[in-house]
């Protein structure tokens, strides 16, 4: 009986441990569904910063692409989902890198869509703190959902918006080219 019992647990683990991978210290799914879409694990980096991991960062499409411009291009439903593995991720320093990373994306031009950038800081209204996990929904022909932890925190309308902010970690200035090469499955 036991040893059923061990098999039993073998298994569940292993089936359970088939869904996800490891970056760093976080663990990401292959797949995720939003809105009734399915989407599988294109790829997944790290954001490091003096040899200390800051996020793991995965990116989720429909169908698997090393292109960062057609990912950009694309209007179909994708995500990115941003796993903090690090206290010193703050609140303070999210809103930072997220301003800087729209003025790279946008070279400087983001006047189009400072009142969204603006709406979109919002939902880091929250302290930050190791753990949290983030997701980044592009919704086809809808725009981007934010969700903290699972919770929605709203919606950003516009494929131009979309864009910039997955050029924050796919453009050709990224946040890291480390995340920018995991995402896309480069490494």
């Amino acid at each position: 009986m036991k040893k059923i019992i061990l098999v039993i647990v073998a298994l569940i683990s292993l089936s359970s441990a088939i869904g996800q991978i490891r970056v760093g210290k976080a663990i990401l799914p292959y797949e995720e569904t939003f809105e009734g879409t399915e989407l599988k694990l294109n790829g997944a980096g790290l954001r490091e910063m003096l040899w200390i991991d800051l996020y793991a960062g995965g990116l989720y499409l429909q169908s698997k692409t090393k292109d960062p411009l057609a990912i950009l291009d694309a209007d179909e439903t994708m995500a990115i989902k941003l796993n903090i593995v690090s206290g010193f991720v703050t609140q303070k320093k999210m809103i930072q890198a997220v301003n800087d990373g729209f003025q790279k994306a946008t070279f400087g031009n983001t006047k189009s869509l400072d009142e969204r950038i603006n709406k979109f800081i919002g939902f880091f209204s929250e302290p930050i703190v190791k753990r949290d996990v983030f997701d980044l929904v592009y919704i086809k022909e809808k725009g981007v959902k934010a969700f903290k932890n699972g919770k929605e925190l709203g919606l950003i309308e516009g494929r131009d918006f979309k864009y910039a902010l997955f050029k924050i970690w796919l453009g050709d200035e990224p946040a890291s080219e480390g995340i920018k090469n995991g995402m896309l499955g480069l490494q």
